[in-house]
């Protein structure tokens, strides 16, 4: 097929005919080297981190209530005390506790809250009392008289009663018509004088300010554990209904891919159906008209699906959805059919390598492994500080917030300056050379994530891409293809382009680190009224997302040279580069095309397994209520399920875009190395040629 040269000249040259080359090479050589070894020596430092943060890590900091000497209520020679009691919770009201995450008062890990209202003089006065007050003591002050051990701070100066809560006690506050109560009482005595109940409050509210992600943490937690195994099942209908797909794509293709776009088409009208029934349903019910503005964030998000605007926004979300997908259909008709073709021709080639199917299973057990040591690592980094003691003082005390050592403190100059001072627990932190860097060692851990998951990622794409051309390559199927072609792949892209694969994936890295060093400045300048910053910042963020796309699209190509040609990245880039040039039109209208049917086809999985998951979390259904857990957040389990449906039927259809992306290179090339005369035949089948011939626009850049 004739070309012009200077077409060629400026998209680099074609490839020229060579009788000998029969598809990847098997004569190959290690490719960058350094990179390789610059990978290694990263990996060895990131097991180092690893092991730094475990030795120093302690997970019970985020788990556990500490006291003022920084002991963890219900662990060790505490375990029968797990709940933390403040002896002054007016206390909690200064803002420091919100900058310190720690109330200025004493704290005391106890049994069980105080379910008595007394003071400290009248519980003296009674034997009783007495011994049912000093269990709420820092340590029993013997026959030390009252003025002693308030001064002393050894017990609380009153008991108020009290409820648990996050592990904490805190007041039992209750109303009597608009005033406030506790203890069905409007005031108590603190020890010094009577106060109103309402004086509390503002304690409270921060004592449990600093606590409510923590709370709703918890919760998500607990709903996991009580959902986890029905979060598999559906996950389990989610590689089921992928397998089922490709299966069928394999010897159904043009029916499977006409269907997919209708039900893709039927699900989202029905989501449209189903928010307009419950937008109308809600039309004369009380509070439902509220704005979304007015009612501003709330952790339980069913909150959220009893407001009309709620249904209003999902309806216009799924319309201009379907109508996009619509509009696409009705332009993209004539090149969907084409593409449906280069899926059947995917589906024979996935036919001889009916392994590669379960490739993405390895795949997602490697990405476990990545996720789940950078996500262990960083909660053991975060929780290696030490406690931190600081001076807290009733009266003005010029070591106010100084740090101390409670072992020494009562010797100690800070004490006799402020003799009403305490040395209490203030939050974890350090002052060593390990925690000065805690957040350069967190940096590492983030930016090794990214490095070794895109690694996984590439290995998998270069993997599956030899994989693919051994087929594409081969003059006779399956006679002249290895043994095992998949295993044959990875064994070359492990033993001769570790350094390619870092190479690539290290690109990718550093650009997905500089997109989150953007987001974190533009979460800290977010109240800047510079609206030039705000603009550069805005740029920024869409130059590097644009440029991620690029570099993810180019390391795909580029690895698929690799995989052929066993060249190095830089090199394989630049062909894979240059080859797409030259075809770019069939880039766009055939390439894309069968992309998009992928997408559809990944929406349809995740929908059905989605309305399933709600259907059956949210008891919208009564054929699911006896069987259906009991959940504090029921989006919890169902958005699980959406991401991981998404995330699975991802990795299998990324086996179809894989080799459908290879084909396509294998066939451009095929294009400029041979004519289809009997000395320089094809390498394509003749279903193939006759598909990718289809298109005279295509056809028009190779003539």
């Amino acid at each position: 097929m004739p070309v012009e040269e200077g077409a060629y000249k400026k998209n680099g040259e074609p490839k020229k005919f060579d009788p000998d080359f029969k598809g990847p090479i098997q004569n190959r050589g290690c490719t960058d080297i350094i990179c390789c070894i610059l990978f290694i020596v990263a990996i060895v430092g990131y097991l180092a981190v690893g092991i730094l943060a475990w030795t120093h890590g302690d997970t019970r900091k985020v788990i556990y209530p500490t006291d003022s000497m920084g002991q963890f209520c219900g662990q060790g020679k505490l375990q029968k005390q797990p709940l933390l009691f403040y002896f002054n919770m007016m206390k909690c009201a200064s803002p420091m506790v919100l900058l310190e995450f720690q109330c200025p008062t004493p704290q005391v890990c106890v049994e069980a809250c105080p379910n008595r209202t007394m003071t400290l003089l009248t519980a003296f006065a009674k034997k009783t009392d007495w011994e049912y007050y000093k269990s709420y003591c820092r340590e029993d002050p013997g026959v030390k008289p009252v003025p002693q051990i308030l001064q002393e701070k050894l017990c609380p100066a009153y008991l108020i009663s009290s409820k648990p809560f996050l592990q904490r006690c805190f007041p039992s506050l209750g109303k009597k018509g608009e005033v406030i109560t506790v203890g069905d009482q409007e005031t108590f005595n603190d020890g010094d004088k009577i106060r109103d109940a309402k004086d509390l409050v503002a304690g409270m509210k921060n004592a449990t300010i600093v606590m409510e992600g923590r709370q709703v943490a918890m919760k998500i937690f607990e709903d996991y554990t009580k959902s986890w195994y029905w979060i598999l099942i559906c996950l389990l209908i989610a590689v089921v209904l992928s397998l089922i797909f490709i299966v069928l794509l394999r010897y159904l293709a043009g029916i499977m891919v006409w269907v997919m776009i209708i039900m893709v088409i039927a699900v989202v009208a029905y989501g449209i159906g189903h928010c307009s029934v419950k937008y109308v349903s809600l039309k004369d019910t009380p509070g439902a008209n509220i704005t979304l503005q007015q009612l501003g964030f709330q952790p339980d998000f069913s909150v959220y699906l009893h407001i009309r605007q709620t249904w209003l926004a999902f309806i216009i979300i799924l319309a201009i959805l379907e109508f996009i997908i619509i509009i696409l259909l009705i332009f993209l008709r004539n090149r969907i059919r084409i593409a449906v073709e280069l899926m059947k021709e995917a589906s024979r080639a996935v036919g001889f390598v009916m392994s590669s199917l379960f490739y993405p299973i390895f795949t997602f057990l490697l990405l476990t492994i990545v996720i789940t040591y950078w996500a262990v690592t960083a909660v053991f980094l975060s929780t290696s500080s030490e406690p931190v003691y600081k001076v807290f003082n009733e009266t003005v005390c010029e070591h106010s917030r100084e740090t101390c050592i409670p072992e020494n403190f009562s010797l100690s100059d800070m004490k006799k300056d402020c003799p009403r001072s305490e040395c209490l627990f203030a939050f974890y932190g350090g002052e060593t050379p390990y925690h000065k860097y805690l957040i350069f060692l967190q940096f590492y851990n983030v930016f090794l994530f990214f490095w070794c998951a895109n690694f996984v990622t590439a290995l998998g794409q270069m993997t599956l891409a030899g994989a693919f051309a051994s087929y594409y390559w081969a003059r006779s199927k399956p006679n002249d293809m290895p043994a095992f072609p998949l295993f044959a792949s990875l064994g070359r892209s492990l033993r001769y382009h570790t350094g390619s694969l870092a190479f690539g994936s290290l690109i990718l890295a550093i650009v997905q680190i500089i997109r989150v060093l953007l987001e974190y400045i533009d979460h800290k300048l977010k109240g800047a009224e510079n609206k030039f910053a705000k603009f550069l910042m805005c740029c920024l963020k869409c130059c590097f997302w644009c440029l991620e796309k690029f570099i993810k699209f180019m390391n795909r190509n580029a690895y698929i040279m690799v995989a052929i040609y066993g060249k190095n990245f830089c090199r394989s880039a630049c062909d894979a580069f240059f080859l797409l040039m030259r075809n770019v039109i069939r880039v766009v209208v055939l390439d894309k095309v069968t992309d998009f049917i992928l997408f559809l086809g990944k929406l349809l999985i995740v929908g059905l397994v989605g309305i399933f998951a709600f259907f059956f979390f949210s008891g919208h259904t009564d054929a699911f209520k006896g069987a259906r857990p009991s959940l504090h957040y029921y989006w919890v389990p169902i958005l699980t399920v959406l991401v991981g449906s998404y995330l699975i039927a991802h990795g299998f259809f990324s086996v179809y875009a894989m080799c459908v992306d290879t084909l396509f290179l294998c066939f451009c090339e095929d294009l400029e190395r041979n004519d289809g005369t009997a000395s320089r035949p094809y390498y394509m089948t003749t279903e193939l040629r006759d598909i990718l011939m289809k298109d005279t626009d295509a056809a028009q850049t190779l003539t």
